[in-house]
């Protein structure tokens, strides 16, 4: 019995996230069915997350136990063919016994898209918030690093999470306007681990800085109060990125 990773890529515009659920069809069950299809053999898998309805991953990493004779670096190439075009298998390996998707990841890097325009943009809709309001991006960029460093981010945690402590350290925080596109704004953090709906209270949070509702100079006192309703709204799924997941494989 063999420990495979597999690596995928997938739009999450159609699905209710990554876990399986009764109400809605799924990541997790759409790769679960196309594996057992392919191995002939009942396949459950476990992922590095549970990313909500409508996120999207770049990098996600989940893995599974098998007997299947397909050689494991093949695995990706004959999934693909029993997959929707919305999502796609990168790449797989055999992974150690002791390896887990989820509790080996060192560390996880989102990017969250606004699309800070008057009119929206129809190929940006799917895969960025729209905002047609003017957002002041220096003061969004000063923001952003004061969230940087171990602290508790209790504050930035939405109703249901169940994490056992809010504790967690973000590596990187920030904010970019891209030069050629200005109404392109890429919100970018990188942790150890995350709380539930953390990145999209996160920019919820920066994206009130931006309106000039939250000054600059009160995030400090915000995240040390850990309190959710002096933090920001909840962004909207579609803009949220899982961009790569960490692991020290060796």
């Amino acid at each position: 019995m063999k420990n495979i990773a597999m690596r995928i890529r997938y739009d999450g515009t159609n699905y209710h996230g990554w876990q399986r659920q009764k109400n809605g069809i799924t990541i997790q069950e759409v790769i679960e069915d196309a594996l057992t299809d392919l191995t002939g053999e009942p396949v459950k898998v476990t992922g590095c997350s549970r990313t909500d309805a409508g996120v999207h991953a770049l990098d996600y990493v989940f893995h599974f136990m098998s007997d299947t004779n397909i050689p494991v670096e093949k695995l990706p190439y004959a999934l693909n063919y029993r997959l929707n075009e919305d999502v796609s298998a990168v790449e797989a390996w055999e992974a150690p016994e002791d390896f887990h998707a989820r509790f080996s990841a060192k560390g996880k890097r989102y990017i969250y898209r606004i699309q800070n325009a008057k009119t929206k943009n129809p190929f940006l809709n799917r895969y960025s918030w729209h905002i047609p309001y003017h957002l002041n991006v220096e003061d969004m960029m000063k923001a952003a690093p004061i969230l940087e460093g171990t602290h508790d981010f209790a504050g930035f945690m939405a109703a249901g999470g169940d994490q056992k402590t809010t504790v967690r350290t973000i590596r990187v925080c920030r904010v970019e306007q891209d030069p050629q596109m200005p109404e392109s704004i890429t919100v970018t953090v990188e942790a150890d681990a995350f709380l539930y709906n953390m990145v999209r209270i996160i920019t919820g949070t920066l994206a009130e800085v931006g309106f000039g509702r939250i000054r600059v100079e009160d995030m400090p006192e915000i995240l040390a109060s850990c309190d959710r309703t002096r933090c920001g709204l909840t962004a909207p799924p579609q803009g949220l990125f899982l961009k790569k997941v960490y692991y020290d494989l060796g």
